[in-house]
């Protein structure tokens, strides 16, 4: 055993609320292929889009009520929110502060925005896991969202999407699901990047793949089994980042894992999920079906690039809470068509008009 690598906190954590927000619109990707390549499908059958009235911000609001709701608390009981997206509404300007006041939970809390691609969301969840387990506050709120983009025309335009969600870290006696450990993993691999002042972001093709997407959720994943002396089998459930629907299949067979272990939690066919929220989304759904006593394994992954590995497990608590906000599935199935018009529209691309 290596303890340089694991992660566990001083004070026995967990989850106390979770909850997620996704938008109503759907862009099919057969929508993007009509556009762009005169006909057939996508990679995904279609993602979710915010509206001309959504943002990181309002997504992150409604994602963060649904998890007070859950666990059942005070906004001012926070003592710690923090928004990880990688698309705020202002370049200098903390989106957490705008989440702490329309939640009611300021002033005397923590507030800041965390930036590490598709992991700013688990990113953020680290440290709400951090500073609970140093007993600095009870409760801490970790957000990922984001109202994600690709250049018109280029394959990011099927999966980068919008929604988020958002968890209340607390005492583990008070849990859904406590944390049993995690593991960080990063390297300098410049797979994906967005200069100041460019609209869209760029990426390596296929070099996303194995030197990056690959081997930081292989290596991350298995550093945090091999310190728990656990295997695939061992798990009810386990969530890989989804940049599209066939990176998580192949990461999870690499590891052992079956599609049955996987499938709940697979969201990107659906609803997209290229975007800060994407992976602890995969959680939020399956916490919204799991059993008591399930063991989950979540396993981020965000370009520039790193991944955060955890294993959670599921307390009698969750049957109790489960229903007090509206499940992903629930969000999933609130969906309008729209076309690629009307996308260009509401995600204004049309620069200057």
């Amino acid at each position: 055993m290596n303890e340089h690598r694991l992660m566990k906190p001083q004070r026995a954590v967990g989850i106390v609320g979770y909850g997620s927000y996704i938008p109503m619109y759907r862009l099919p990707g057969a929508e993007v292929a009509r556009v762009w390549s005169g006909g057939g499908g996508g990679p995904v059958r279609e993602k979710a889009v915010a509206g001309l009235d959504e943002d990181t911000v309002t997504i992150s609001i409604e994602a963060a009520r649904n998890a007070l709701a859950r666990a059942g608390i005070e906004p001012q009981a926070l003592r710690a929110i923090w928004v990880g997206s990688e698309s705020p509404p202002y370049a200098v300007k903390p989106a957490s502060t705008l989440v702490a006041e329309a939640l009611g939970a300021t002033p005397y809390l923590l507030a800041a925005d965390f930036e590490f691609a598709c992991k700013a969301g688990t990113e953020a969840l680290q440290t709400a896991l951090g500073l609970v387990g140093a007993g600095m506050g009870d409760y801490a709120l970790a957000i990922g969202a984001d109202t994600a983009q690709g250049r018109p025309g280029d394959e990011l335009e099927y999966t980068a999407a919008s929604g988020g969600s958002a968890f209340v870290v607390g005492p583990a006696e008070e849990s859904l699901a406590t944390l049993v450990a995690s593991i960080s993993y990063v390297t300098d691999t410049p797979d994906f990047w967005r200069r100041a002042y460019q609209h869209y972001p760029s990426h390596g093709g296929r070099f996303t793949g194995e030197p990056a997407y690959f081997h930081h959720t292989q290596a991350a994943a298995t550093a945090l089994m091999e310190e728990l002396d656990a295997k695939a089998e061992d798990f009810d459930h386990a969530i890989f980042h989804q940049p599209n629907v066939k990176f998580p299949m192949r990461a999870a067979k690499r590891l052992g894992f079956t599609t049955r272990q996987v499938e709940v939690g697979l969201l990107s066919n659906a609803i997209g999920n290229t975007y800060a929220g994407a992976s602890i989304t995969g959680l939020s759904a399956v916490l919204d079906v799991a059993a008591p006593g399930a063991r989950i394994l979540l396993v981020s992954f965000g370009s520039g690039a790193g991944s955060d590995a955890f294993v959670w497990e599921v307390t009698e608590e969750i049957v109790n809470r489960r229903d007090r906000a509206p499940k992903v599935a629930d969000y999933i199935r609130r969906r309008v068509e729209i076309d690629y018009a009307l996308y260009t529209r509401y995600r204004g691309k049309l620069k200057g008009v």
